[in-house]
């Protein structure tokens, strides 16, 4: 699995693995500044940017966000 650039300190360091004990669960993890973030499988979709499928829901301590994996853009959930 190739490594993301991170939302929080944009290292190409962000990694993924699926929650065994929460089916859909997917948990992101930044090597380099220790990120943490949660994704729902469930909630994916188009990126506006660069028009693929690969833009998904992410939440952390703080807040929830649409990141895209394709183009990096970041859009806070208000």
């Amino acid at each position: 699995m190739a490594a993301q650039k991170c939302p929080n300190c944009k290292e190409d360091s962000f990694t993924w693995k699926v929650d065994d004990e929460i089916s859909d669960l997917t948990v992101w993890s930044c090597f380099e500044c220790n990120y943490q973030a949660f994704e729902n499988e469930l909630e994916e979709q188009y990126c506006s940017e660069c028009v693929k499928k690969t833009k998904s829901k992410l939440s952390d301590k703080e807040k929830d966000y649409w990141w895209c994996s394709n183009c990096n853009t970041v859009e806070v959930i208000r």
